[in-house]
């Protein structure tokens, strides 16, 4: 199972609106075949596993990270797959909140006459698909808010000057980060202020590049800054309002952008959960949230950051430099946001901490 979730692990931020699902097929203490979701979500992972399989799969075992699905979709059902097979055993990781499989596959299986263990791996399993049952559960993409900060929590100095506060180390680490997301998202101010591009450039895995949505409620990021022109290159979404200028909105339509329109708040922003749930409508399971304070303390006042990535910078730029998250208007620390950490690592003179929003 450990190798199924390997294998699994590849598909994260690829597959969409798919889970990332990985599958070995072992014989006689012997692997027989593997395989995981494809690129776009299918083939799926147990259909790879048996087609390199062959006709070893009569009478094996199957390992699968997630329940098999037992519906039509774009292919057929995987549990079809399997008992078609001759798989004799399978051994699931854990169940499928997608109420067309909830158990369906694994009792479908059952039916067939085969054996189904689950529960091996459970907790890892649940980790790796966490986007795709927030999506199934609460209707919009995990979200994973990314800062690379100062000792005391800032992300620029007084001027706006950021780069670079952590090292190439640290910035590798980013870049995967994005691999392994389905979408990237920055407020305005991030895009007017380091026209970022927002791609994964690492070699090999430049192809790995998200989704890029910013929120932008006026439409007011100039059509030169760089995620608009490159956006037949790499898919771009602006999230803005309905009332958002529409000859601002056809224009950036025409340089092949997406416009996602949300309802605004009553401050006549844009409503953040709203905007979370139109990304989970489109299909989007893993979310990296990369700038600015605002959208950082916005989400984190709704508490709608699930995780929390930190890349701690050995330096302190002080109380007038920009801070990671904007005012929270907190009276009590009850009612600050918690969170339990999961992970430290050293990155050279740099330190990334994971957390794990409480409760």
């Amino acid at each position: 199972m450990q190798t199924a979730l390997r294998l699994a692990e590849r598909g994260l931020g690829n597959v969409w609106p798919n889970p990332a699902v990985g599958c070995v097929v072992t014989r006689e203490g012997r692997l027989v075949g593997r395989g995981w979701t494809q690129p776009g979500g299918r083939p799926h992972a147990e259909t790879e596993a048996l087609a390199r399989s062959g006709a070893a799969a009569q009478g094996a075992t199957a390992y699968v990270t997630l329940e098999p699905c037992c519906h039509w979709g774009r292919t057929p059902p995987c549990t079809d797959a399997l008992i078609a097979a001759g798989i004799r055993r399978v051994v699931v990781a854990g169940e499928d909140p997608d109420p067309r499989v909830a158990g369906g596959g694994i009792a479908r299986l059952r039916q067939a006459g085969i054996d189904v263990a689950a529960g091996l791996c459970a907790e890892e399993a649940a980790e790796l698909n966490a986007g795709f049952f927030t999506r199934v559960q609460f209707g919009r993409p995990l979200v994973t808010l990314k800062l690379a900060a100062s000792l005391d929590g800032r992300i620029a100095t007084q001027t706006g000057e950021s780069r670079w506060i952590t090292g190439a180390a640290a910035r590798e680490v980013a870049h995967r980060l994005r691999a392994t997301h389905d979408a990237v998202l920055v407020g305005t101010g991030t895009v007017l202020s380091d026209d970022p591009q927002l791609t994964c450039r690492l070699p090999g895995l430049d192809c790995r590049s998200p989704v890029r949505v910013a929120l932008d409620r006026t439409l007011r990021i100039p059509m030169e800054a760089h995620i608009i022109a490159t956006a037949r290159e790499t898919p771009t979404w602006i999230v803005t309002l309905p009332g958002a200028d529409p000859v601002r909105r056809e224009r950036r339509r025409a340089a092949g952008v997406e416009i996602v329109e949300v309802a605004g708040d009553a401050a006549g922003q844009i409503d953040i959960a709203a905007a979370l749930e139109a990304l989970g409508d489109r299909g989007l399971t893993r979310l990296l949230v990369e700038g600015g304070g605002r959208l950082a303390a916005a989400l984190l006042s709704a508490g709608l950051v699930d995780r929390l990535v930190w890349l701690h910078a050995p330096v302190v730029l002080g109380g007038d430099a920009m801070p990671a998250a904007a005012a929270l208007g907190l009276d009590r620390l009850a009612d600050a946001p918690r969170f339990d950490r999961v992970h430290v690592q050293p990155l050279g003179d740099d330190v990334l901490s994971l957390y794990r929003r409480r409760g």
